[in-house]
């Protein structure tokens, strides 16, 4: 595909919600970045974010995503890069599922769009809201080419032995029940940079990723490739998150069903909405956890704990399943932010190679950095997380490549 263009739009449409970076990929220069929120509501708002001058403010009522978008790209005319620039190359849509048929950044076309539309009762909460991104996008640009990047893409390298669960195949099967992991895009562009701050080929470097935020996942990536991941069927597996309990038993939603009175609706809103660090102690900001736990509120210092013990437990696990690990790299925005959950999780780990310096670990900084001392067996670093950067970069690839 012939494109002269070297600024890739990337789109991050959610339910209510479209975020956005315009990004030169001369340079990896945010030319413009910004958000719409509260699509549908009554007041919403969008953020604009150009590199130089002033942000600016919308707060008015954005009927639906289509209006959204074409403030959006009102903004980025008012700043001589509007969707009609001979500049802009692409656009990249982050797309949470791709199921089993896409494995990579694929360029959009309508059999595309109705195979995500297929997936979305495995993505109920987060493929529709894709899907009418990509729609309005392509509506407004149909000449353009629209590259779909997907959250489980990388994740589509685990072995069958860690993607199945152990129940009947052919119910799995006609169900495409498999674990499909999430968070891809972070977990591919962290593992990268982290060999780049090791000076490192990654294709020598087994990394156990943890990205840490309202929503968490650990990844073990054995020489650029995922061998495991915390994620499952949804997102809702593994770790303790901000709302989402995280592993449970799967006889809980039986005994809350039959016992408790609660139906399947009630019980998906309490794991997915009402649960982790939520759940526990009644906030869902780390910052807020450690101020109470560090106070001595019991209730935020068990949250904190139960926090840091699942992510322990799942580092142990990935380090026997990679057998050799060089380095483990705290991400997102727990990870990249809490000196005290970094440290905690951590602490004790020494006989693994594992520890932080703790001046090094006290540092805040926007920069890779690694937080370990210097004779420690395994590398153990802060590496900021960009998936705007990694779908833009997927998309640019691609466009260039067909």
């Amino acid at each position: 595909m012939t494109t002269t263009g070297t600024r890739v739009l990337v789109l991050n449409a959610g339910s209510s919600s479209v975020k956005y970076q315009l990004i030169d990929m001369l340079d990896g220069a945010r030319l413009a970045s910004g958000l719409v929120e509260r699509i549908g509501e009554v007041e919403g708002r969008l953020l604009h974010l150009p590199l130089t001058g002033e942000p600016r403010e919308q707060v008015r009522r954005f009927a639906d995503h289509d209006g959204a978008l074409r403030a959006v790209a009102d903004e980025l005319a008012a700043d001589l890069m509007g969707l009609d620039s001979p500049e802009l190359a692409a656009i990249g849509h982050r797309v949470v599922h791709g199921g089993l048929r896409f494995t990579r950044p694929t360029l959009i076309n309508d059999s595309v769009v109705a195979e995500i539309r297929r997936l979305i009762p495995v993505a109920p909460l987060h493929n529709p809201a894709n899907i009418t991104g990509i729609e309005v996008a392509r509506a407004m640009r149909p000449d353009l080419p629209q590259v779909a990047v997907f959250d489980t893409a990388f994740h589509s390298t685990l072995p069958e032995y860690a993607a199945r669960y152990a129940i009947d195949r052919k119910t799995a099967e006609e169900h495409r029940v498999r674990r499909y992991g999430f968070h891809g895009t972070s977990h591919q562009y962290v593992s990268r940079a982290t060999a780049r701050l090791l000076g490192r080929d990654p294709a020598e470097l087994n990394v156990i990723v943890l990205h840490l935020g309202n929503g968490a996942s650990v990844s073990a990536v054995a020489g650029g490739v995922c061998v495991e991941t915390s994620m499952g069927l949804t997102p809702l597996e593994g770790l303790v998150m901000g709302t989402r309990s995280g592993d449970v038993d799967p006889g809980l939603v039986f005994h809350l069903h039959r016992v408790g009175g609660l139906s399947v609706d009630q019980i998906d809103d309490l794991l997915n909405r009402r649960s982790g660090l939520l759940g526990l102690c009644g906030d869902n900001d780390m910052r807020e956890v450690v101020r109470r736990a560090q106070g001595g509120d019991e209730d935020a210092k068990l949250a904190f704990d139960s926090y840091v013990h699942r992510i322990r437990r799942y580092l142990g696990g990935y380090y026997a399943v990679l057998g050799r690990v060089d380095a483990v790299a705290f991400t997102a925005g727990v990870g990249e932010n809490s000196a005290e959950v970094r440290a905690a999780v951590c602490a004790n780990l020494e006989e693994l190679g594992i520890s932080v310096e703790p001046e090094l670990n006290a540092v805040r900084s926007r920069r890779a950095r690694t937080i370990s001392p210097s004779y420690g067996r395994v590398t153990v670093a802060v590496v900021p997380t960009d998936e705007e950067l990694e779908i833009a970069q997927q998309t640019f690839a691609l466009v260039h490549e067909v």
